[in-house]
């Protein structure tokens, strides 16, 4: 009698219906749909560790190519092989392929995708509005459960926000001038090295929707007396440049063009447009950090959501990108959220956002600019009231680092933020949106301000600083690279001197950064 190979329960892939999600029925069975399958590696051993390069400065650490990460951490041709011919059995089509990203785009009907892997598809109801989702674990048939690691896609539901906050009567108070800063005032405020605009540098941006208009653009860099840096913009799962459609996206994708642009306007500006969803966040970044034609050095991210938003292989598999990312000296930077301690979950817990979490990421946090006598520069944890706050506290996905090992405390789990910058929308970044100036702040300012920032220095180095953590916890900790703020609170995670889960190592001095990385 003939073995029969039973699915197989896809590791990390429960999911739950949103919060007072209503239930509408299923979804149309003829409904084509596209999914993403994230592939094994096709070695299992590369010998290739970014953690290995630990402590080591910039010019003493030997990068991967583009190339040499896909055929080191690539999928193979052969597994590429198997799903294509499981497609062609099943009547579904093949859309792409990426030995480099381990990425197989197939497309079919909800019908097929459904009995495929094992998901009742359902079309929920939000007040936000609807969502094609699914709840419980997801399988994978017999014969791919050995090269199928993750199947991204068949719930489309929105999974982050952007990470600002807009100036407010609610952000203003007593005790802090009602006036905005230029980047350029900002760059100045943080000591960024003169004489550098980021030339032969390309900043990748990450957005799950939105767009910029040109004309906006134009404008914004002739008041600040700059030329507009080059914009390109990159589709990702059909994601588009689409200003006017929603307007909370498109302050994102100019809050975040206008910084890093500000700070660096002779580097390229590469902005990856994709749907809001796990199988667009995970594309999107994939792409970004296997774009062997832009190739980005710093990529920023302005988007997030709780840890418990997402499912464990969308976080896993980002995380293992971003890692990629170290090994070709690619640095992600990532905002930490404007929700305080609890990332805006009503449960009465504290929670962090990722992917600023994810332990290849630097989660850049949120500071105020206070006033106090003989104090050239002070900071304090930006810090609103519950909901508008700087985020930050301790994964509960992610393990401690081995470069957080040497930290006072027994906390067994990745602690954030890395850094900080100025976040607090009550005297935040000047911008231009849709024809209008505006006021805005939060975390989202942070993550291009760093990146503008590694961007001039990577072009003084004439190598990419890549991975950045194990210096600052290590060789580079408390010899200036950085200013401590050790006053304030997110409302739970209070700044001490040293690192702390309110302000990480604080904000940047660029220069000394530069003269650090430089030695």
């Amino acid at each position: 009698m003939p073995t029969i190979s039973l699915p197989r329960i896809l590791p990390g892939s429960a999911q739950s219906a949103l919060p007072g999600a209503r239930a509408l029925g299923p979804v149309d069975s003829a409904l084509t749909l596209e999914i993403t399958m994230r592939l094994r590696a096709a070695v299992s051993d590369a010998g290739d560790d970014p953690a290995a390069r630990g402590e080591q400065l910039p010019r003493q650490r030997v990068y991967l190519s583009r190339t040499q990460c896909a055929q080191a951490h690539g999928a193979s041709e052969a597994d590429i092989g198997r799903v294509r011919d499981f497609a062609s059995r099943n009547g579904l089509h093949v859309l792409a392929t990426s030995v480099a990203q381990r990425r197989v785009v197939l497309s079919g009907s909800a019908q097929q995708m459904a009995q495929l892997f094992g998901a009742e598809l359902q079309q929920y109801q939000t007040g936000d509005g609807g969502y094609r989702g699914r709840t419980g674990e997801l399988s994978v048939p017999a014969e791919l459960a050995d090269v199928v690691e993750g199947v991204f896609g068949l719930d489309d539901r929105p999974i982050a926000t952007p990470r600002f906050r807009l100036r407010s009567a609610q952000t203003l108070t007593s005790s802090v001038a009602p006036l905005a800063y230029t980047p350029m005032q900002l760059a100045q405020m943080y000591q960024f090295p003169p004489g550098l605009d980021g030339r032969g540098q390309c900043i990748g941006l990450i957005e799950l929707g939105g767009g910029s208009r040109a004309a906006d653009l134009r404008a914004y860099f002739k008041a600040l007396g700059l030329k507009a840096p080059r914009v390109r913009s990159i589709a990702v799962d059909h994601g588009a440049n689409r200003p006017g459609h929603d307007a909370s996206a498109d302050i994102e994708v100019m809050l975040d063009i206008e910084i890093a642009g500000a700070l660096a306007p002779a580097a390229l500006i590469a902005v990856y447009f994709a749907p809001n969803s796990e199988r667009g966040f995970l594309d999107a970044v994939t792409a970004a950090v296997h774009d062997d034609v832009n190739k980005p050095s710093v990529i920023s991210i302005s988007w997030g959501a709780p840890e418990t938003a997402w499912t464990e292989q969308a976080m896993g598999a980002i995380e293992e990108v971003f890692s990629l990312a170290a090994s070709m000296g690619v640095t992600i930077l990532c905002a930490a959220g404007d929700n305080g301690a609890t990332d805006g979950v009503a449960d009465g817990q504290l929670h962090v956002d990722f992917p600023a979490s994810a332990p290849h990421a630097l989660a850049c946090g949120g500071t105020r600019i206070a006033s106090y006598p003989d104090c050239e520069l002070c900071e304090v944890v930006w810090n609103g009231g519950p909901a508008l706050a700087s985020g930050g506290g301790y994964s509960r996905y992610f393990s401690r680092p081995g470069y957080q090992s040497t930290l006072a405390g027994t906390a067994q789990f990745r602690g954030l933020p890395d850094v900080t910058g100025h976040a607090d929308p009550a005297s935040g970044y000047c911008i231009r949106v849709n024809g209008h100036e505006q006021i805005v702040g939060g975390t989202s300012a942070v993550a291009p301000l760093w990146a503008g920032l590694l961007a001039r220095i990577n072009q003084q180095l004439g190598y990419p600083v890549g991975f950045l953590q194990p210096l600052l916890y290590g060789t580079l900790r408390g010899q200036g690279g950085t200013r401590d703020v050790a006053q304030g609170t997110n409302g739970a995670m209070a700044a001490v001197p040293g690192w702390d889960a309110g302000s990480g190592w604080g904000s940047p001095v660029g220069g000394r950064l530069l003269q650090l990385l430089s030695a």
